[in-house]
């Protein structure tokens, strides 16, 4: 029944004489509805309307090479998708569609020798992110150990991802930035994203003090001479978060971060959360106003019986489709971390819906 129905029928069946000062109130707001042409909306909570078929076709099943992956990040070159994620100098994987992939190596064989020095009990290389600018490929690591914050933040380039090309050659650029155990903050996580004016900011952090932000040079893709850290995000009362990534759309930039544990298989309680703001550097607030600082934040996806702890997301953009690209640990596979890629939703308010979230998938 519509809004303007239901005034009618509100006319026709209360006799005046019925009416009590209460009812001829809800009586009056409804004529006024009535009178505008709008609908009152029922609840100020985003609330999407889902059809199952068409929201479970926005998941996709990836197989193939999809287990043991953590903190992937996606890109594409060519009709090639590819994924790197955590592992012994970065693991690498290729697909034709997002569904079937293939492992196609590692960006490293060797570490370089600063990275050594500068992290000397380094083994796995951690969440890399991967960017195309200006007919080259940047690929930003992590050099460190577990619950540590001696760590770096490494950079890579490469004018190709296709390995049988002549110009395929991964070109060591040396640190970007690095923690000691006397900072408040983590050199991990590196996320790289550009503002409206196309300037460049690495997002990064663990722990500690939380998400930071800051300035790189366009030219170098190291930060700024001068450039302070910006924090973004963090929780007061509870300093598990991190896997902060940056994008944009329409008038807002979103971050999404993860929550609480990874790395514990199926007691894993990893799950992705996201605010946004107007400004790159925020301040970034969830749905009812609370600032990310404070932590704040929509949960977007926080798992199933099956699949628990998703987390440490990144976004993959391609024909107005935000992917999200995360992993999640397998409670009918022994919590191996596996690879999980959904097309977001997007409610009226314009705040993105997990539809793994929706189905309770």
């Amino acid at each position: 029944m519509t809004e303007n129905n239901t005034c009618t029928n509100l006319r026709k069946l209360l006799p005046a004489r019925m009416l009590s000062f209460l009812t001829l109130a809800v009586l009056a707001m409804c004529l006024a509805t009535c009178a505008s042409g709008e609908a009152t909306p029922a609840q100020t909570v985003p609330t999407l309307t889902t059809d199952v078929a068409e929201t479970n076709a926005m998941i996709l099943e990836p197989v193939g090479d999809v287990t043991h992956v953590h903190d992937p990040v996606m890109i594409k070159d060519g009709d090639m998708y590819y994924l790197f994620s955590t592992g012994l100098g970065i693991s690498v994987r290729r697909s034709t569609d997002m569904l079937t992939w293939e492992s196609c190596g590692r960006v490293f064989r060797t570490y370089p020798s600063w990275l050594l020095e500068t992290v000397p009990d380094v083994r796995e290389l951690w969440a890399p992110d991967i960017i195309f600018h200006n007919g080259k490929y940047y690929l930003f690591y992590t050099a460190s150990s577990f619950g540590v914050n001696h760590s770096a933040i490494g950079l890579a380039t490469n004018i190709t991802l296709d390995q049988e090309s002549p110009g395929y050659e991964w070109v060591d650029q040396g640190v970007v930035i690095a923690s000691q155990k006397s900072d408040n903050y983590n050199a991990i996580d590196p996320n790289l994203a550009f503002d409206e004016n196309g300037q460049p900011w690495l997002a990064f952090g663990s722990f500690w003090s939380g998400i930071k932000l800051i300035e790189i040079d366009p030219q170098t893709f190291k930060p700024t001479p001068d450039a302070e850290l910006i924090a973004i995000a963090a929780r007061p009362d509870n300093t598990a978060i991190e896997g902060a990534f940056i994008t944009h759309r329409g008038d807002y930039y979103y971050l999404f971060v993860s929550h609480d544990f990874c790395c514990r298989g199926i007691n894993s309680n990893y799950k992705i959360m996201v605010g946004r703001s107007k400004n790159i550097t925020g301040p970034y607030v969830d749905s009812g106003g609370r600032p990310m600082m404070e932590g704040g934040g929509n949960q977007v996806y926080a798992g199933s019986d099956r699949w628990r702890g998703p987390g440490h997301n990144s976004i993959f953009i391609e024909d107005d489709t935000y992917w999200m690209v995360y992993h999640s640990y397998d409670a009918e596979a022994e919590g191996i971390p596996t690879l999980h890629i959904e097309a977001l939703k997007w409610d009226s308010y314009r705040w993105p819906l997990s539809p793994s979230a929706q189905l309770g998938k």
